[in-house]
């Protein structure tokens, strides 16, 4: 047996309580995200897109996936369906023809009342309530999991929960 990894064993009675709590996390991020598209037909995702739009129109694809901090391929196939869909305009600047703008159609503005809250998702809402140390705490204890992981795949960090 390699002596580097132990056998396996049960789970402690903290380990199991803490496997409960990211089930719990997942199972009701998960959820809500089905209660989204149930409620107004499009993703999670999409709806944090057209609110974000909604707040702040004539936005880029690219300031638009810094601000949801997502890679911009990703960010730019979610405009593109939304546009498709009639949810969302692109318009190009006046002042530089080469910049275009979107901006969210009343079609989007009904969607987006349809949606049950927070557009952003539970989990970015619930991280915003949490106090600056219980945060930073978070972050070290993640870090030092995520770093005990064998399987460890970067580009999900830069997708939304949504689409994962």
């Amino acid at each position: 047996m390699d002596s580097d990894h132990p056998p396996p064993t049960d789970l402690t009675g903290l380990q199991l309580t803490v496997l409960r709590q990211f089930r719990l996390i997942y199972g009701s991020v998960r959820k809500h995200f089905r209660d989204v598209e149930a409620a107004c037909g499009v993703s999670g995702s999409q709806i944090w897109v057209l609110r974000d739009v909604a707040v702040s129109p004539d936005t880029g694809v690219s300031e638009l996936a810094k601000r949801l901090s997502v890679h911009q391929s990703t960010c730019s196939q979610l405009v593109e369906k939304l546009a498709a869909a009639g949810l969302l305009s692109k318009v190009r600047s006046q002042a530089d023809q080469r910049r275009v703008g979107l901006r969210i159609t009343e079609a989007g503005r009904q969607v987006l009342r349809k949606a049950p809250g927070p557009a952003e998702g539970l989990l970015p809402e619930a991280l915003r309530e949490l106090p600056e140390v219980a945060l930073r705490t978070l972050e070290v204890n993640l870090e030092q999991l995520i770093v005990h992981l064998q399987v460890n795949d970067k580009t999900d960090a830069k997708k939304p929960l949504a689409d994962l």
